[in-house]
């Protein structure tokens, strides 16, 4: 409330402060001063926050002089461009700020295809090069995006798989599932299953060293798939690499690590993995090509060009001189310097050997995707999109110009985590992206999109804003800062168009109002996770299957939850407080789980959806639960079902238990059964609870899927 006498009106929480000139400025550059975290609810970002952002998008704000100045620049800025730097087209219609020129202004636009056009008539889909000169002189060169209008939706329902590849070790892996092993499970999800779609994690290139991180969503490269992935059998050259006596040692070695991890409760290494699958490849690369291979590689080659290159510097410099680069020679940190050039000639054989891995790694994704396919899935790989790269990694060190130095990805404080969350991922400029028509975000789904039927992005929110932290600085202390969300959906549906490929948004949690309209706009997908799904605004009670929004991708837990066994068991409640992760008294949290449970079981006996023998075991009590909660998801409109490869064989472990590090070996399980023993690809291909499951959704219609039938006292289904 103002002081006593003044006249300013007393303001409410909910009402923004009245705005500064940081606070003014910072609106300009797309940073916000203030955010809800809550309806009614308005929380300031501090002054350091602003100033230290603003600095990272190259506006000194340090003084009450220097944002007078920004501010000034600014103006005059705005009042001298014509356009921004880029212009969106839906659907080939000319953007609204061209009818806004000065009348008399000559347009020139040069297409993708190399096409000149004088006038914003229909446009063909793609990226072009428009130019504008006014009657006064002033002129202006934009990047203009041509988009669809929106995505066409799947081509029919679908149920698919959810599986992180390296926990799907099979009797040939190495250790960790491979993409050989990807390739068997699209082959049989297709045929034998009825499978329409494999989701996996993220593939995407890790930072090398030991201890590698293991997190999928903290690559070093989201450009370039990980050759770790490699089914090194499997390269066309393997039979002819010579010395066969040291592969296959290493083949035998290659045995004793699977085991271990398959018999004896060893976790998954990937450092001990990739030790023994880069001895290997190097004696495989060490193979020449035949004409055709070679005329495919330098296809390769020609096509990836500078991105590939600096990628391959990058692996190359690393080994010499660690993965962080930013403790590298000052000379090497600059990928375009004369010292990195020299280095390159240098380490030339370690740079192809590099370049060829991703070559190898592409063409074994490709097979992949095409065993899916030729099997009859409808969209077949799902590739996932991490949010960001290690700031430590290729693309922080390719793409210096493209991130916000000293800046991180996160969080605010929610009701979840009153801390916030430091992701510990560099953000990509939103001004740089603008400048250079959004060129490496347009090349990045490109890659992703070549071997891929949908995408899923992992915090798709990410395309309207992120939470920026100072480096240094507490999750609390940081601020939102605004992308071009039209640009970057109108690349996101051109590319995915183009390849014929769905779009996949990880929308869960806070989600800023209009977003998922926005997404649904333009046929973006969402995710639908059964446990969240609740009447939020009034009873709070689990969503009838009707209320379930039709755009989606509906699940029964995620990588980061729960399985859906340990749900029903309540393990997950006594995992989270014995590492101390409980934010309420043991007892609590079981009373709250259980109550979670029960409001869920009794919508699905109310809709005659849970069957089982009366009296049975708990285990089998358990199994016809989650058959219960899969018939649910089939009367959602969902247009795809995803059903978490470890709940078919009752896994009671979550791949991921956010808020740990060493306390729980996240990313390094391998998939087992409701006792804990690993199950191997071949075994789960003869599992009757998998198949007992996957029969629901392949005969909704069936005994199993029908909503009629007598009810027990209990209201399970005899």
């Amino acid at each position: 409330m103002a002081p006593t006498g003044s006249d300013e009106p007393p303001r409410t929480a909910s009402e923004p402060a009245p705005p500064t000139p940081l606070s003014r400025l910072a609106e300009l550059h797309g940073v916000a001063p203030a955010y809800s975290p809550s309806p009614g609810r308005t929380v300031a970002a501090p002054d350091s926050a602003l100033v230290a952002v603003l600095a990272a998008l190259g506006v000194d704000a340090s003084t009450p002089e220097a944002v007078r100045d920004a501010l000034a620049r600014h103006e005059a800025g705005t009042a001298e461009r014509l356009l921004p730097p880029t212009l969106v087209a839906w659907g080939g219609l000319a953007p609204a700020p061209l009818a806004e020129l000065p009348a008399g202004t000559r347009l020139r636009i040069t297409t993708e295809q190399g096409e000149e056009l004088t006038s914003a008539g229909h446009l063909p889909p793609g990226v072009h090069r428009l130019s504008a000169t006014a009657p006064d002189g002033r002129t202006a060169d934009t990047h203009l995006v041509v988009a669809p209008t929106r995505l066409p939706a799947p081509p029919g329902r679908a149920h698919g798989l959810l599986v992180q590849l390296y926990s799907l070790l099979s009797r040939r892996s190495w250790g960790m599932g491979d993409l050989g092993d990807l390739t068997e499970l699209t082959a049989w999800a297709g045929r034998a299953l009825g499978a329409g779609f494999v989701q996996v994690n993220p593939l995407h290139a890790a930072v090398p060293g030991e201890p590698t991180d293991p997190s999928p969503y903290r690559p070093s490269s989201r450009r370039f798939p990980d050759p770790v992935h490699l089914r090194v059998e499997d390269v066309p050259e393997y039979p002819y690499a010579e010395d066969r006596d040291r592969l296959s040692a290493l083949l035998e070695r290659a045995g004793r690590l699977r085991d271990s991890v398959l018999r004896k409760g060893a976790l998954i290494d990937r450092d001990a993995v990739w030790a023994l699958k880069r001895e290997a490849l190097e004696a495989v690369c060490a193979v020449p090509l035949g004409p055709g291979r070679q005329a495919a590689y330098d296809d390769f080659l020609a096509e990836e060009g500078q991105a590939l290159e600096d990628h391959a510097t990058w692996c190359a410099l690393a080994e010499v001189h660690g993965s962080d680069w930013r403790n590298w020679p000052a000379a090497l940190r600059d990928p375009r310097s004369g010292a990195t050039a020299r280095a390159r000639a240098e380490l030339r054989h370690r740079v192809d050997f590099h370049r060829r891995l991703a070559w190898l790694t592409e063409a074994q994704l490709s097979a992949a995707q095409r065993s899916g396919r030729e099997a009859g899935m409808s969209v077949g790989l799902v590739h996932d999109l991490a949010v960001g790269v290690h700031p430590d990694g290729a693309d922080a060190w390719a793409q210096q110009e493209y991130f916000a130095a000293g800046m991180s990805v996160g969080a605010p404080p929610d009701a979840f985590n009153a801390r916030g969350q430091d992701w510990g991922l560099p953000p990509w400029r939103p001004d740089r992206l603008a400048a250079c028509g959004y060129d490496p975000y347009r090349r990045l789904l490109r890659a992703l999109l070549r071997n891929a039927g949908a995408l899923r992005i992992d915090h798709v929110m990410g395309l309207f804003r992120l939470w920026w932290i100072p480096e240094g600085g507490p999750p609390t202390e940081g601020t939102y800062v605004r992308y071009d969300a039209e640009a970057m959906l109108a690349i996101l549906v051109l590319e995915a168009s183009r390849a014929g490929a769905l779009v996949i948004g990880e929308d869960l949690g806070t989600v800023e109002p209009g977003v998922r309209e926005a997404l649904q706009e333009r046929g973006v997908l969402g995710t639908s996770v059964l446990w969240f799904e609740r009447d939020w605004e009034g009873d709070g009670l689990p969503l009838s299957p009707d209320a379930w929004r039709a755009d989606c991708l509906a699940t029964a837990t995620t990588h980061d939850l729960p399985s859906t066994a340990a749900r029903f068991t309540g393990e997950h409640v006594e995992l989270r407080d014995r590492l101390g992760l409980s934010t309420r008294p043991l007892d609590e949290e079981r009373t709250a789980a259980a109550t979670d449970v029960r409001e869920w079981l009794a919508l699905l006996s109310r809709l005659g959806l849970l069957r089982g023998p009366s009296g049975g075991s708990p285990a089998s009590a358990e199994e016809a639960e989650i058959q219960a909660v899969h018939r649910f998801l089939l009367r959602t409109p969902a247009r795809l079902i995803g059903v978490w490869l470890p709940d078919t064989v009752g896994d009671r472990r979550p791949q991921n238990l956010p808020g740990t590090w060493d306390e729980y070996p996240n990313w390094r399980l391998p998939v087992a059964d409701a006792e804990g023993r690993p199950v191997t690809l071949e075994e789960l291909a003869a599992s009757p609870r998998l198949h007992a499951l996957i029969d629901v959704l392949r005969d909704p219609g069936g005994p199993a899927g029908s909503p009629e039938g007598p009810q027990d006292p209990a209201g399970r289904a005899p």
